[in-house]
């Protein structure tokens, strides 16, 4: 695990898109699962002003850790804001994004999705094989959309599931563990005073940590990388991570 700690959000974002940038660079396909939230926004925005001549957008395949189940024009809607953001601007080609279609029956489009992802991605063991997925941290713990009252469908086979809100309800498509433990690289993204509870439980772990769904993000490849605001990291005992 790498955590790296920056003074602010926008920083954050510009040291996060290099990374992107360079690891797509790379590629020959670069398969990128993305998140929704405050913090994916800050890197929507850097890629729309700063990258959109440099980015290698065609070698780039778009999907998503969870979607709401709502219609795609819909204001809560994780495929709206990266859409509006950054996916109208760049220069992927349109087969190329695919999105958690929020309007359709949710059993059908997490099976449709599971499905997709088998079909579209390579392969390691008999699970699609991400290069990279975004993560957020919800303030109690969840990620993705794998929320603690529902923590057990983070190990279901599956590669997708109908995930439910634990206040308001709503169902959601989120990807399993199964999946994101087996991505080549997994990214947290954590800004704001808000997330610092949850960071420290998380990353100086007690007994009481395992309750939460993002403390069993764990790939298989060894390659987690926290990105961390001045905020998000304020209760670590140890802020020296160099950045």
């Amino acid at each position: 695990m790498e955590v790296y700690t920056y003074k602010d959000k926008k920083t954050l974002a510009v040291s996060f898109c290099e990374r992107l940038q360079e690891a797509v660079h790379k590629a020959e396909d670069f398969h990128l699962a993305l998140s929704g939230g405050s913090t994916p926004r800050i890197i929507f925005e850097t890629l729309a002003a700063d990258y959109l001549g440099t980015f290698p957008w065609h070698k780039l395949h778009v999907y998503w850790g969870d979607e709401r189940c709502v219609p795609p024009q819909h204001e809560e809607s994780n495929y709206r804001m990266a859409k509006e953001i950054i996916l109208s601007k760049a220069g992927i080609p349109k087969d190329q994004i695919h999105r958690m279609k929020g309007e359709a029956n949710p059993e059908e489009e997490a099976l449709r999705y599971g499905q997709l992802l088998e079909y579209n991605l390579p392969k390691k063991g008999e699970l699609p094989d991400f290069d990279m997925i975004m993560l957020g941290l919800g303030d109690d713990g969840h990620t993705a959309s794998i929320f603690p009252h529902q923590i057990d469908l983070w190990g279901v086979k599956e590669p997708c599931v109908v995930a439910t809100h634990p206040i308001s309800g709503q169902q959601r498509i989120s990807l399993t563990g199964s999946v994101i433990n087996n991505a080549k690289e997994v990214c947290f993204l954590v800004t704001g005073e808000g997330k610092a509870l949850k960071v420290q439980e998380l990353l100086e772990p007690n007994e009481n940590s395992m309750v939460y769904p993002a403390s069993l993000v764990k790939p298989t490849s060894g390659s987690l990388l926290w990105y961390l605001d001045e905020s998000a990291a304020s209760k670590l005992q140890n802020q020296n991570f160099g950045h």
